[in-house]
């Protein structure tokens, strides 16, 4: 009766989360929104296949904006919390501006934690901002 025992091991991983790709249909549309809202300038990379954009990361977790076959933008499916810098306020402010909407204002997680927001990219996608304040 039942399955053997199992045995668990621990699992040493840093960051469960080691890359993102966030779809888009209007690729410069897309990369137009994220440079806007962080006040970055997104390295691109656009193949006869597809078309990328990075975020700038010197150290951690990077990503990128993506567009091709099989990128679908969605407001369904995993939730990816983006850094919102010191302060998500900030960032959350020119989600509008940039083609975007805000479906979930800046809310207190804990003190410990900080707070958190979603928003709907220019392209459809559901994503989230982290900070600390």
């Amino acid at each position: 009766m039942g399955g053997p025992a199992l045995s668990k091991k621990k699992i040493s991983v840093k960051d469960f989360v080691s890359w993102f790709e966030i779809p888009a249909l209007n690729f410069e549309q897309a990369v137009n929104f994220y440079n806007q809202i962080f006040d970055i300038e997104m390295t691109q990379n656009i193949t006869d296949v597809n078309s990328m954009a990075f975020f700038p990361v010197t150290t951690g977790i990077g990503g990128a904006v993506i567009s091709g076959p099989g990128s679908i933008p969605s407001d369904k499916g995993p939730l990816i919390y983006l850094n919102g810098g010191k302060d998500l306020s900030k960032v959350l402010n020119k989600i509008e501006k940039a083609g975007g909407r805000v479906i979930m204002p800046k809310t207190l997680i804990s003190k410990e934690e900080g707070y958190f927001a979603i928003f709907i990219d220019s392209q459809g996608n559901k994503l989230a901002l982290h900070s600390k304040n």
